[in-house]
């Protein structure tokens, strides 16, 4: 049995995403935060002839941005992936994979971009998906190395939609601000598939965008989420709300780049749910 394993494992991508994987037939070993305080020698001996290394690592970005939490948010990704990729280094068997994350939030907002065109953000948010990046890139001349960049992910059970479906099924749902800016975004079943095609693919390697093809406005979502609970969606969260509430933080959500999944497409992946009306109707169904 080809053996997994996964930092961050314990986070809603995370904790489905190794369920998926032992049902596919993969044995799968999450890292503690106590795994990752080892040196680096000791941390190289858990990773030897390990079948392949899935990076999930990183604080939550939807919290209020004090410096504090800004450092966290830098250190809790990058730190982190510089310590898997010096283990990698050293292990004397390497893995076979290495499949680390970045997010959309590198695109500059409002632009159309796939993987070979692209025009980059200069905030905060797109720092930290560039020197996370090039941290995981390190090996990539000795190990296969795969890095997602990983759209808004829906499903009922964490993420946007845990906190939207309440609001929107009480209709209190609307967009956010103008509701003009992209909203890249895949259903969780396409996330789990997508890992399982670069692990059983050697051929694929490099930057992929992790989103569906469809390409939506803010406002286009929160119309066909308000369509399929069949609720009005007329109550706007506006600019000013969520600064009061996160500050630098709003970004992530008050920004939203046109993201297109080209290389994942390109390399034979089929998506299941390509439609946001038909994965909210699943996701809302149950």
């Amino acid at each position: 049995m080809k053996k997994i394993v996964i930092s961050g494992a314990s986070g809603f991508v995370g904790t489905h995403l190794g369920d998926f994987l032992s049902k596919q037939g993969y044995h799968i070993d999450r890292l503690t935060r106590l795994d990752l305080s080892l040196s680096d020698n000791d941390l190289s001996e858990r990773l030897n002839g390990v079948f392949a290394i899935i990076n999930l690592n990183g604080a939550p970005l939807l919290h209020r941005w004090t410096p504090a939490y800004k450092e966290l948010l830098y250190t809790s990704r990058i730190k982190t992936t510089q310590k898997l990729v010096n283990a990698i280094r050293l292990t004397t068997e390497k893995p076979e994979v290495f499949i680390s994350t970045s997010a959309v939030g590198i695109y500059k907002d409002k632009t159309h971009n796939t993987e070979r065109a692209s025009q980059y953000d200069t905030g905060y948010l797109a720092k930290i998906c560039r020197d996370w990046e090039v941290s995981a890139l390190t090996n990539h001349k000795i190990i296969r190395t795969v890095i997602f960049r990983l759209g808004i992910v829906l499903n009922a059970e964490g993420g946007a939609l845990k906190t939207l479906l309440p609001i929107f099924k009480m209709g209190l749902g609307g967009p956010v601000s103008h509701g003009d800016q992209g909203f890249p975004w895949i259903h969780l079943d396409d996330l789990l598939k997508a890992y399982l095609f670069i692990l059983e693919n050697p051929e694929t390697n490099g930057i992929f965008n992790l989103t569906a093809p469809e390409i939506l406005t803010n406002n286009q979502f929160t119309k066909t989420l308000a369509a399929v609970v069949k609720r009005p969606a007329i109550f706007p969260v506006t600019q000013f709300a969520l600064k009061m509430r996160y500050g630098e933080g709003a970004v992530a959500l008050l920004e939203g780049a046109f993201v297109e999944p080209f290389r994942l497409t390109e390399s034979g992946f089929k998506f299941r749910y390509p439609n946001l009306q038909n994965a909210l109707t699943q996701i809302v169904s149950g």
